[in-house]
């Protein structure tokens, strides 16, 4: 096999196919690359059985052929080299040659009979606009569990209704959703996806137009594809049953305050510096303003107030995790945040906090960005 390409394509498609290979894998041959070259220029996949990646770019071809290598290392290499062509060729004892300007490298040859399948899809798909799908999972998938004891909580459920696609995610302490346009398919359908999975296909198709999405597959092997341009993200779906947290989110929520996203967030950070880990915070909610108090070990106290308007209830005392409420202050993505004080047919049970975007102190916001955060127990 013998090739050249454009040193930038080649880097860039090596670098997508191995990001969402494992940093250690069990198995030697899944730290591999797979690249077939042929007349309609080089294909790159990997795949470790749970997730695959996989490109397509030009390249000009003399020898046809497929080869296997080491990914990380030859992303590290391909990164590195001088701003010229890059000619790629095995040569007779089997090594892989890598020659770019006065570079040149050689690397070992993986055997490309032992390499499995890469997955194909072909089921009920649909159209997602990038921009909006890779912000819903910005905003979605930070609430996924990262305890793999209870693995259908590590991932983010998909769910198609209509001409609607919601993102959920919880970690039982709190829960995330968002919905976004969908075009396809209007049947019914239901994915839960691995969260770290789901957000490298955020971040690597954020800016792509429009994602293609795929469900296939029965029993054991389901899979869902995200597809745009040129590239091909597949992942096993998790096994299991989601929990039904959507009947958590309340239908009422006339008594709320709205606070100045980035002002809260600033004084969440500041005064939480004192607290003890995984201590709550205690938030006192007042018809002007929302008081934030804390107090930790070596006798360290704070305590800090900001601007909020309260409406249609009476004043608020309770604890929030810190860390909790700042990862969901930061995917509001608006300029005020509405918190909203949900109630409870249990008296003995804290109700939850709903946190929704908000563009002025008077307008709601215009997303379906939903996040609840149960409250921790204040010690007297």
């Amino acid at each position: 096999m013998r090739f050249q390409v454009n040193r930038d394509v080649f880097s860039e498609a090596v670098s997508f196919v191995v990001k969402l290979l494992p940093q250690r894998n069990p198995q030697p041959i899944l730290a591999g690359v797979l690249i077939e070259a042929s007349d309609q220029g080089l294909t790159l996949s990997a795949f470790d059985y749970e997730a695959s990646a996989r490109t397509t770019i030009e390249a000009t071809v003399d020898e046809p052929g497929t080869i296997l290598v080491h990914g990380r290392l030859l992303s590290d290499i391909a990164s590195r080299l001088p701003n010229a062509p890059i000619q790629i060729a095995v040569e007779e004892d089997g090594g892989i040659a890598v020659t770019c300007g006065s570079a040149r490298f050689t690397l070992a040859s993986m055997p490309v009979e032992e390499y499995p399948s890469i997955p194909e899809v072909a089921g009920a798909t649909g159209v997602v606009p990038a921009e909006d799908f890779g912000t819903a999972i910005a905003q979605v998938a930070f609430a996924a569990s990262r305890d793999d004891v209870t693995p259908v909580l590590t991932g983010v459920q998909l769910e198609v209704a209509g001409q609607n696609l919601s993102l959920v995610a919880t970690d039982r302490y709190r829960v995330s959703l968002r919905d976004v346009p969908w075009d396809g398919a209007e049947s019914e359908q239901t994915a839960l996806v691995p969260a770290r999975t789901l957000t490298e296909v955020g971040k690597t198709f954020a800016h792509a137009g429009n994602i293609e999405i795929a469900f296939s597959g029965a029993g054991d092997r389901e899979i869902i594809a995200f597809t745009s341009g040129n590239k091909t993200v597949t992942s096993l779906l998790i096994k299991g049953n989601f929990p039904p947290v959507r009947r958590l989110f309340p239908e009422q929520t006339d008594h709320y305050a709205v606070v100045n996203t980035a002002d809260l967030i600033e004084a969440v950070r500041r005064v939480a510096l004192v607290l003890d880990r995984s201590a709550p915070l205690r938030f006192t909610f007042s018809s002007d303003s929302v008081t934030m108090d804390a107090s930790g070990s070596e006798q360290a106290r704070a305590s800090e107030s900001v601007d909020a308007h309260l409406n249609g209830g009476d004043d608020v005392t309770l604890g929030l995790n810190p860390q909790y409420l700042l990862e969901a202050l930061g995917a509001v993505k608006s300029e005020f945040t509405r918190v909203t004080f949900t109630s409870s047919d249990n008296a003995n049970k804290l109700s939850p906090v709903l946190i929704t975007s908000q563009i002025s102190v008077d307008q709601a916001g215009l997303d379906s960005f939903k996040y609840l955060l149960q409250p921790n127990l204040l010690l007297r």
